[in-house]
Protein backbone atom coordinates (compact mmCIF):
# COMPACT_ATOMS: atom_id res chain seq x y z
CA UNK A 1 0.00 0.00 0.00
CA UNK A 2 1.30 3.44 -1.07
CA UNK A 3 2.78 5.51 2.00
CA UNK A 4 0.26 7.76 3.95
CA UNK A 5 2.46 10.75 3.97
CA UNK A 6 2.87 11.26 0.44
CA UNK A 7 1.32 13.78 -1.16
CA UNK A 8 3.82 14.47 -4.04
CA UNK A 9 6.89 12.70 -5.89
CA UNK A 10 9.97 13.27 -4.38
CA UNK A 11 12.88 11.20 -3.44
CA UNK A 12 11.29 10.02 0.15
CA UNK A 13 7.90 9.16 -2.38
CA UNK A 14 9.21 7.70 -5.62
CA UNK A 15 6.42 6.72 -8.19
CA UNK A 16 7.41 3.06 -7.94
CA UNK A 17 5.75 3.70 -4.45
CA UNK A 18 2.47 4.40 -5.27
CA UNK A 19 -0.30 1.86 -5.30
CA UNK A 20 0.05 1.46 -8.83
CA UNK A 21 3.59 2.07 -9.28
CA UNK A 22 3.44 4.05 -12.05
CA UNK A 23 2.97 7.73 -13.60
CA UNK A 24 -0.58 6.85 -16.49
CA UNK A 25 0.16 7.10 -19.48
CA UNK A 26 -0.97 10.97 -20.92
CA UNK A 27 -1.52 10.25 -24.21
CA UNK A 28 -3.35 6.75 -23.45
CA UNK A 29 -5.80 8.52 -20.91
CA UNK A 30 -6.56 11.79 -23.09
CA UNK A 31 -7.31 9.28 -25.61
CA UNK A 32 -10.04 7.55 -23.78
CA UNK A 33 -11.47 10.55 -21.96
CA UNK A 34 -11.76 11.78 -25.41
CA UNK A 35 -13.34 9.20 -26.93
CA UNK A 36 -16.25 8.35 -23.98
CA UNK A 37 -16.80 11.94 -23.72
CA UNK A 38 -17.40 12.06 -28.01
CA UNK A 39 -19.57 8.74 -27.07
CA UNK A 40 -21.94 10.28 -24.35
CA UNK A 41 -22.76 13.10 -25.95
CA UNK A 42 -23.60 10.62 -28.98
CA UNK A 43 -25.66 8.99 -27.08
CA UNK A 44 -27.64 11.37 -25.82
CA UNK A 45 -28.13 13.03 -28.30
CA UNK A 46 -29.75 9.51 -30.53
CA UNK A 47 -31.35 8.54 -27.49
CA UNK A 48 -33.05 11.75 -27.21
CA UNK A 49 -34.08 11.83 -30.99
CA UNK A 50 -35.52 8.14 -30.94
CA UNK A 51 -37.01 8.57 -26.97
CA UNK A 52 -35.49 5.70 -25.61
CA UNK A 53 -35.51 6.47 -21.78
CA UNK A 54 -34.51 3.60 -19.81
CA UNK A 55 -31.22 2.36 -22.56
CA UNK A 56 -30.25 5.89 -22.98
CA UNK A 57 -29.77 6.32 -19.11
CA UNK A 58 -27.72 3.44 -18.32
CA UNK A 59 -25.20 4.20 -21.81
CA UNK A 60 -25.27 7.81 -21.25
CA UNK A 61 -24.41 7.44 -17.57
CA UNK A 62 -21.91 4.58 -18.34
CA UNK A 63 -19.54 6.36 -20.70
CA UNK A 64 -20.22 9.74 -18.74
CA UNK A 65 -18.44 8.07 -15.84
CA UNK A 66 -15.75 6.39 -18.03
CA UNK A 67 -14.97 9.68 -19.01
CA UNK A 68 -14.45 10.99 -15.67
CA UNK A 69 -12.68 7.95 -14.81
CA UNK A 70 -9.97 9.03 -17.07
CA UNK A 71 -9.94 12.56 -16.11
CA UNK A 72 -8.81 11.02 -12.80
CA UNK A 73 -6.34 9.38 -14.45
CA UNK A 74 -5.40 12.08 -15.87
CA UNK A 75 -4.63 14.13 -12.52
CA UNK A 76 -2.79 11.20 -11.13
CA UNK A 77 -0.48 11.65 -14.32
CA UNK A 78 0.18 15.19 -13.15
CA UNK A 79 0.74 13.64 -9.64
CA UNK A 80 0.85 10.26 -8.67
CA UNK A 81 0.18 10.80 -4.80
CA UNK A 82 -3.02 12.57 -5.86
CA UNK A 83 -5.68 10.88 -3.51
CA UNK A 84 -8.59 13.14 -5.13
CA UNK A 85 -7.29 11.42 -8.97
CA UNK A 86 -6.85 7.75 -7.45
CA UNK A 87 -10.74 8.20 -5.81
CA UNK A 88 -12.39 9.41 -8.80
CA UNK A 89 -10.72 7.25 -11.36
CA UNK A 90 -10.88 3.68 -8.74
CA UNK A 91 -14.81 4.45 -8.04
CA UNK A 92 -16.26 5.76 -11.61
CA UNK A 93 -13.69 2.90 -13.86
CA UNK A 94 -15.32 0.53 -11.37
CA UNK A 95 -18.93 1.46 -11.54
CA UNK A 96 -18.93 2.29 -14.98
CA UNK A 97 -19.20 -0.65 -16.87
CA UNK A 98 -22.05 -1.88 -15.00
CA UNK A 99 -24.00 1.08 -16.58
CA UNK A 100 -23.58 -0.61 -20.26
CA UNK A 101 -24.53 -4.10 -19.11
CA UNK A 102 -27.58 -2.69 -17.87
CA UNK A 103 -28.05 -0.93 -21.45
CA UNK A 104 -26.96 -4.46 -23.12
CA UNK A 105 -29.79 -6.35 -21.01
CA UNK A 106 -32.19 -4.29 -21.95
CA UNK A 107 -31.31 -5.01 -25.66
CA UNK A 108 -31.90 -8.77 -25.01
CA UNK A 109 -34.98 -8.47 -23.96
CA UNK A 110 -36.38 -6.52 -26.49
CA UNK A 111 -34.44 -9.03 -29.21
CA UNK A 112 -36.20 -11.91 -27.24
CA UNK A 113 -40.01 -9.82 -27.98
CA UNK A 114 -38.74 -9.26 -31.61
CA UNK A 115 -37.95 -13.06 -32.52
CA UNK A 116 -40.27 -14.92 -30.35
CA UNK A 117 -40.64 -15.02 -26.43
CA UNK A 118 -41.95 -18.66 -27.11
CA UNK A 119 -38.48 -19.69 -27.45
CA UNK A 120 -37.21 -18.06 -24.47
CA UNK A 121 -36.76 -20.38 -21.05
CA UNK A 122 -37.73 -16.32 -19.40
CA UNK A 123 -40.55 -14.11 -19.68
CA UNK A 124 -39.53 -10.89 -21.59
CA UNK A 125 -39.94 -8.82 -18.54
CA UNK A 126 -37.80 -11.24 -16.56
CA UNK A 127 -34.92 -10.38 -18.18
CA UNK A 128 -35.49 -6.74 -17.03
CA UNK A 129 -36.28 -8.11 -13.35
CA UNK A 130 -33.71 -10.40 -12.84
CA UNK A 131 -30.52 -9.01 -14.65
CA UNK A 132 -31.02 -5.17 -14.07
CA UNK A 133 -31.95 -5.76 -10.61
CA UNK A 134 -28.77 -7.73 -10.27
CA UNK A 135 -26.93 -5.46 -11.71
CA UNK A 136 -28.08 -2.77 -9.86
CA UNK A 137 -27.22 -4.99 -6.93
CA UNK A 138 -23.51 -5.33 -8.15
CA UNK A 139 -23.45 -1.32 -8.73
CA UNK A 140 -24.49 -0.65 -4.86
CA UNK A 141 -22.10 -3.39 -3.87
CA UNK A 142 -19.28 -1.76 -5.86
CA UNK A 143 -20.19 1.60 -4.85
CA UNK A 144 -20.36 0.90 -1.30
CA UNK A 145 -16.78 -0.70 -1.35
CA UNK A 146 -15.25 1.80 -3.23
CA UNK A 147 -16.32 4.55 -0.97
CA UNK A 148 -14.94 2.60 2.06
CA UNK A 149 -11.63 1.61 0.14
CA UNK A 150 -11.20 5.74 -0.60
CA UNK A 151 -10.77 5.87 3.48
CA UNK A 152 -6.99 6.98 4.68
CA UNK A 153 -6.94 3.90 7.06
CA UNK A 154 -5.48 0.59 6.10
CA UNK A 155 -7.55 -1.80 7.37
CA UNK A 156 -10.90 0.17 5.69
CA UNK A 157 -9.03 0.37 2.58
CA UNK A 158 -8.87 -3.44 2.58
CA UNK A 159 -12.53 -4.26 3.83
CA UNK A 160 -13.61 -1.86 0.77
CA UNK A 161 -11.85 -3.87 -2.12
CA UNK A 162 -13.27 -7.10 -0.74
CA UNK A 163 -16.53 -5.57 -0.93
CA UNK A 164 -15.85 -3.97 -4.53
CA UNK A 165 -14.43 -7.63 -6.00
CA UNK A 166 -17.83 -9.24 -4.48
CA UNK A 167 -19.90 -6.64 -6.51
CA UNK A 168 -17.83 -7.53 -9.60
CA UNK A 169 -18.30 -11.43 -8.80
CA UNK A 170 -21.78 -10.77 -9.18
CA UNK A 171 -21.81 -8.70 -11.97
CA UNK A 172 -19.85 -11.67 -13.71
CA UNK A 173 -21.90 -13.91 -12.62
CA UNK A 174 -25.09 -12.07 -13.66
CA UNK A 175 -23.70 -11.88 -17.08
CA UNK A 176 -22.55 -15.08 -17.94
CA UNK A 177 -26.11 -16.79 -16.39
CA UNK A 178 -27.40 -13.84 -18.86
CA UNK A 179 -25.31 -14.70 -21.67
CA UNK A 180 -26.38 -18.84 -21.42
CA UNK A 181 -29.85 -17.58 -21.57
CA UNK A 182 -29.54 -15.54 -24.34
CA UNK A 183 -27.64 -18.26 -26.31
CA UNK A 184 -29.95 -20.98 -25.45
CA UNK A 185 -33.09 -18.72 -26.69
CA UNK A 186 -31.38 -18.11 -30.07
CA UNK A 187 -29.85 -21.92 -30.34
CA UNK A 188 -33.77 -22.70 -29.81
CA UNK A 189 -34.63 -20.02 -32.28
CA UNK A 190 -31.90 -21.02 -34.81
CA UNK A 191 -33.22 -24.83 -34.61
CA UNK A 192 -36.74 -23.72 -35.03
CA UNK A 193 -35.69 -21.69 -38.06
CA UNK A 194 -34.42 -24.68 -39.91
CA UNK A 195 -37.74 -26.83 -38.97
CA UNK A 196 -40.08 -24.73 -41.27
CA UNK A 197 -39.26 -21.90 -43.07
CA UNK A 198 -41.44 -18.58 -43.28
CA UNK A 199 -41.27 -16.27 -45.36
CA UNK A 200 -43.11 -13.65 -41.98
CA UNK A 201 -40.04 -15.07 -39.67
CA UNK A 202 -38.02 -12.30 -38.31
CA UNK A 203 -34.89 -13.79 -39.03
CA UNK A 204 -35.90 -14.29 -42.54
CA UNK A 205 -37.16 -10.80 -43.00
CA UNK A 206 -34.05 -9.37 -40.90
CA UNK A 207 -32.02 -6.34 -42.81
CA UNK A 208 -28.42 -6.07 -43.17
CA UNK A 209 -28.46 -3.24 -40.97
CA UNK A 210 -30.46 -5.03 -38.09
CA UNK A 211 -28.09 -8.17 -38.35
CA UNK A 212 -25.34 -5.85 -37.98
CA UNK A 213 -27.55 -3.83 -34.63
CA UNK A 214 -26.96 -7.59 -33.13
CA UNK A 215 -23.55 -8.21 -34.09
CA UNK A 216 -22.70 -5.00 -32.49
CA UNK A 217 -24.66 -6.30 -29.19
CA UNK A 218 -23.23 -9.02 -28.90
CA UNK A 219 -19.78 -7.63 -29.48
CA UNK A 220 -20.48 -4.94 -26.64
CA UNK A 221 -21.50 -7.98 -24.24
CA UNK A 222 -18.53 -9.95 -24.43
CA UNK A 223 -16.26 -6.83 -24.29
CA UNK A 224 -17.86 -6.35 -21.37
CA UNK A 225 -17.71 -9.44 -19.88
CA UNK A 226 -14.26 -9.70 -20.07
CA UNK A 227 -13.41 -6.63 -18.57
CA UNK A 228 -15.32 -7.73 -16.00
CA UNK A 229 -13.43 -11.21 -15.45
CA UNK A 230 -9.95 -9.28 -15.85
CA UNK A 231 -11.06 -6.67 -13.10
CA UNK A 232 -11.96 -10.18 -10.29
CA UNK A 233 -7.95 -11.02 -9.75
CA UNK A 234 -6.43 -7.40 -10.73
CA UNK A 235 -8.79 -6.49 -7.63
CA UNK A 236 -8.48 -9.88 -5.29
CA UNK A 237 -4.49 -9.63 -5.36
CA UNK A 238 -4.58 -6.46 -3.28
CA UNK A 239 -3.67 -3.07 -3.67
CA UNK A 240 -0.11 -2.66 -5.41
CA UNK A 241 0.00 -6.36 -6.55
CA UNK A 242 1.69 -7.32 -10.01
CA UNK A 243 -1.56 -7.04 -12.29
CA UNK A 244 -2.66 -3.73 -10.85
CA UNK A 245 0.66 -2.27 -11.75
CA UNK A 246 0.53 -3.38 -15.01
CA UNK A 247 -1.12 -0.18 -17.30
CA UNK A 248 -0.20 -2.02 -20.44
CA UNK A 249 -2.66 -4.78 -19.05
CA UNK A 250 -5.24 -2.57 -17.72
CA UNK A 251 -5.30 -0.10 -20.72
CA UNK A 252 -5.99 -3.88 -23.08
CA UNK A 253 -8.30 -5.69 -20.94
CA UNK A 254 -10.55 -2.67 -19.07
CA UNK A 255 -9.88 0.66 -21.43
CA UNK A 256 -10.17 -0.97 -24.94
CA UNK A 257 -12.91 -3.13 -24.28
CA UNK A 258 -15.13 -0.80 -22.48
CA UNK A 259 -14.47 1.55 -25.26
CA UNK A 260 -15.21 -0.91 -27.77
CA UNK A 261 -18.45 -1.74 -25.82
CA UNK A 262 -19.50 2.01 -25.70
CA UNK A 263 -18.76 2.06 -29.34
CA UNK A 264 -20.48 -0.55 -30.47
CA UNK A 265 -24.14 0.23 -28.90
CA UNK A 266 -23.20 4.02 -30.38
CA UNK A 267 -22.39 3.16 -33.82
CA UNK A 268 -25.37 0.63 -34.12
CA UNK A 269 -27.81 2.28 -31.86
CA UNK A 270 -31.04 0.96 -31.31
CA UNK A 271 -32.77 3.83 -32.23
CA UNK A 272 -31.76 3.74 -35.88
CA UNK A 273 -30.98 -0.04 -36.51
CA UNK A 274 -34.31 -1.74 -34.34
CA UNK A 275 -37.22 0.89 -34.27
CA UNK A 276 -39.03 -2.16 -32.71
CA UNK A 277 -37.37 -1.68 -29.29
CA UNK A 278 -39.17 1.18 -28.92
CA UNK A 279 -42.97 -0.11 -30.22
CA UNK A 280 -42.93 -2.99 -27.41
CA UNK A 281 -44.17 -1.24 -24.84
CA UNK A 282 -47.57 0.32 -25.41
CA UNK A 283 -47.80 4.61 -24.85
CA UNK A 284 -49.53 5.63 -21.59
CA UNK A 285 -51.58 7.24 -24.25
CA UNK A 286 -52.66 5.09 -26.27
CA UNK A 287 -53.37 2.38 -23.39
CA UNK A 288 -55.52 5.06 -21.99
CA UNK A 289 -57.29 5.33 -25.17
CA UNK A 290 -57.91 1.77 -25.63
CA UNK A 291 -59.69 1.73 -22.05
CA UNK A 292 -61.17 4.43 -22.87
CA UNK A 293 -62.79 3.14 -26.05
CA UNK A 294 -63.59 -0.09 -24.23
CA UNK A 295 -65.67 1.71 -21.69
CA UNK A 296 -67.62 3.64 -24.64
CA UNK A 297 -68.53 0.02 -26.05
CA UNK A 298 -69.47 -1.15 -23.02
CA UNK A 299 -71.54 2.03 -22.50
CA UNK A 300 -73.44 1.39 -26.26
CA UNK A 301 -73.90 -2.26 -25.34
CA UNK A 302 -75.89 -0.98 -21.87
CA UNK A 303 -77.78 1.74 -23.75
CA UNK A 304 -78.93 -0.81 -26.48
CA UNK A 305 -79.81 -3.50 -24.16
CA UNK A 306 -81.75 -1.04 -22.20
CA UNK A 307 -84.05 0.57 -25.19
CA UNK A 308 -84.37 -3.61 -26.40
CA UNK A 309 -86.28 -4.30 -23.08
CA UNK A 310 -87.76 -1.23 -23.37
CA UNK A 311 -89.36 -1.85 -27.17
CA UNK A 312 -90.39 -5.43 -25.31
CA UNK A 313 -92.56 -3.71 -22.85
Amino acid sequence: MARGYCTEVTAQCPVEATTYGYRPNQGANIFFCVVFGILFIAQLFLGIKARLKGFTFAVVIGCFGECVGYIGRLIMHNNPWSQTGFKIQIVCLILSPSFLAAGIYLTIKHLVIHFGPQYSRLRPNLYTWIFITADAASILVQAAGGGIAAGEQLELVKIGNSIMVAGICVQVATMALCGVVAADFFLRRYRSRQAQTNLDDPMTRSTAGFKYYVGASALAFVTVFIRSVYRIPEMVGGWGNPLMQNEKEFLVLDGMMVCIAAIALTVAHPGVFFPEFKEHKTPKKEKKSKKSKKSEEAGLELSSSDSAQRDGL
